[in-house]
């Protein structure tokens, strides 16, 4: 799941360009609410690919400032928030939540650039969540039904020289002060841009596909500026070549560093330690579960064994995009059906959700949020790999339920949806990765206790999908913080041959994905994790609740009051659930 969100466009009454009109504003709004929003008007001021994901119109022909003095305009803008809002006193249930929100998600802003700016940490560089990535998928989310649109899509293009330049020059200064990310993650990102300025692996180029039907002078601006955006990549990938012999060789962020970053991604402190223990426990206990499906697909079957007879059986076969969509489309409506008014508050606007191909060949799956006057729905997106044809059902139907309903989209599009309740930075911008990830993973666990994944074949794939988020538990805190090795790998310092022999024992999915996957860990130290232990959060805090109600307890009821907190970091979400804050 990408953490990017939303879209809408229109002029709100409060004079605030580009956002919509809350319609349904029962609350009357408090100096706290309007600071929160004060602070989004300015974020998308600051960065113009987060008001397109947010949906604010405007902005869209332009790109991030990726130079450190766009960095630091990013903090102070949090830091001038924070100074704010101690001058402020909350005025109800409603104002105590947002007020710790903003000084949780904004402090530990505030707290990991300051790293950067001064030296003590280096410019992010990831294979899945920096810059480049950014650069290169903000095209999939645009708006291409309108020859303006595409106009807009040409001048961004044109952006994009400059905006790698500043990436680049950001690097330099973060190496001159000696901090380099780890050599592997530098390497990957430069293959990843030498991609991009290949015309037969450019994702640029289905831009070009896409825009077929555009008048002659579009489509000529559009290929000029292609052209340009694939040579900054490229230039940018030769930057990155000189960077590498700079670049420290292990892949260790260090534990201080890893705590840091855990807390950004959870909103909680974990103990590491603990986490690290259980994260092994949990492993065996879905690796027990997996041997036991395996033996009804077919007695006597290893796991392995049954996975190649689940890949052969004709069933769980699709073939080509377009059936993937509508398999994709019907389960999510089916679910959406079954699951409304039964188990789960759904207000109308959430109960659309469109399934999409995406047109880039990345090999990502994420959701979309809705605009917040809904007129552009919820979407899950599918950016199939390139020469990719052949698709199991298997092993995806729990990721419908993950990006769809019960997952992110009934927990994002709730969320857009309470404009009586939540403030638009609530609603549109609090976002964390252990609330987020965690509800998902958690919505595909309830799906199995429902009924929905009885079937062997669809159980084994979501068994298979948590094994890999218990395994990257381990590998990340492990190799991070410098955690032994489990005796099953050897014991002893983890190495990347041992994470890759965990990681491969106990996942059946490519190996260039699982690959992929490794580098993704060992580059974004905190996130990978943050699924599992964000699901963990959300079990604890659904029994803690269950403890004090007891006979009163109602599931539907305890996800309706959860849910409406929004996206705030998890301690945040258990003190607004429990009343503590």
């Amino acid at each position: 799941m990408s953490s990017s969100l939303r879209h809408t466009s229109g002029t709100g009454t409060s004079g605030r360009v580009g956002l919509p009109l809350v319609i349904e504003q029962t609350r009357e709004q408090t100096e706290i609410d309007r600071l929160a929003e004060d602070h989004l008007d300015a974020v998308v001021v600051h960065s113009p690919m987060e008001a397109t994901y947010l949906g604010v119109a405007g902005q869209d022909d332009r790109l991030d400032d990726l130079s450190v003095d766009g960095l630091r305009a990013r903090r102070d803008l949090s830091a001038d928030t924070l100074e704010q809002l101690g001058r402020r006193t909350p005025q109800d249930d409603v104002d105590r939540v947002t007020a710790a929100a903003l000084r949780e998600r904004l402090g530990l802003e505030v707290e990991e650039l300051d790293l950067v700016l001064e030296g003590r940490a280096p410019v992010d560089l990831n294979v899945i969540a920096s810059a480049p990535q950014a650069v290169r998928d903000i095209f999939d989310i645009m708006g291409k039904d309108t020859e303006e649109q595409w106009r807009t899509i040409a001048a961004r293009l044109d952006a994009v020289p400059i905006a790698l330049q500043q990436y680049a020059s950001a690097l330099a200064w973060s190496a001159e002060r000696g901090q380099v990310v780890p050599r592997r993650q530098v390497e990957k990102v430069a293959e990843q841009c030498r991609d991009q300025a290949a015309e037969d692996t450019s994702t640029f180029q289905a831009l070009l596909r896409e825009a077929e039907g555009q008048p002659e002078e579009v489509r000529g601006l559009l290929d000029a500026a292609v052209g340009s955006a694939r040579s900054a990549f490229g230039a940018l990938a030769t930057y990155l070549d000189e960077l590498a012999p700079k670049a420290p060789r292990s892949d260790a962020s260090g534990r201080e560093l890893y705590q840091l970053r855990s807390r950004s991604f959870l909103g909680a402190t974990i103990d590491l330690e603990e986490t690290y223990r259980w994260g092994q426990e949990e492993l065996a206990r879905i690796t027990v579960l997996m041997e036991e499906t395996a033996e009804q697909i077919r007695p006597g079957a290893t796991v392995k064994e049954a996975v190649a007879v689940l890949d052969e059986d004709p069933a769980y076969q699709l073939d080509g995009t377009d059936a993937l969509r509508a398999w994709m489309q019907e389960k999510a409506d089916e679910a959406v059906a079954d699951l409304a008014d039964v188990h789960f508050d759904v207000p109308g606007p959430v109960r659309r959700i469109e399934c999409m191909i995406a047109p880039s060949q990345t090999g990502g799956i994420y959701y979309t949020a809705p605009s917040e006057d809904f007129s552009r729905p919820g979407r899950m997106w599918w950016s199939v790999p390139k020469g990719v044809t052949r698709f199991s059902t298997w092993r995806e139907l729990t990721t419908v339920y993950h990006e769809g309903v019960p997952g992110h989209h009934l927990q994002i599009g709730q969320t857009v949806y309470r404009s009586e309740l939540l403030n638009r930075w609530r609603r549109l911008a609090s976002w964390t990765s252990g609330q987020g990830e965690g509800w998902a993973l958690y919505s595909e666990w309830l799906m199995a206790d429902l009924g929905y994944m009885d079937d062997p074949g669809n159980r084994m794939g979501l068994l298979d999908a948590q094994a890999l988020r218990a395994a990257r538990v381990v590998i990340d805190i492990g190799v991070h913080c410098g955690f032994e090795a489990p005796e099953e790998v050897g014991g002893g310092e983890w190495t990347y041959d041992k994470a890759w022999a965990l990681l491969d024992a106990h996942t059946n999915m490519d190996e260039g994905f699982t690959r992929f996957e490794l580098d993704r860990y060992l580059g974004w130290p905190g996130q990978a994790p943050a699924y599992k232990i964000g699901e963990r959060l959300w079990l604890q805090l659904r029994e803690e609740v269950r403890e004090r109600e007891g006979e009163d307890f109602d599931l539907k009821a305890f996800h309706r009051r959860a849910l409406d907190v929004g996206g705030v970091g998890l301690d945040t979400l258990r003190a607004a659930v429990l009343g503590e804050l």
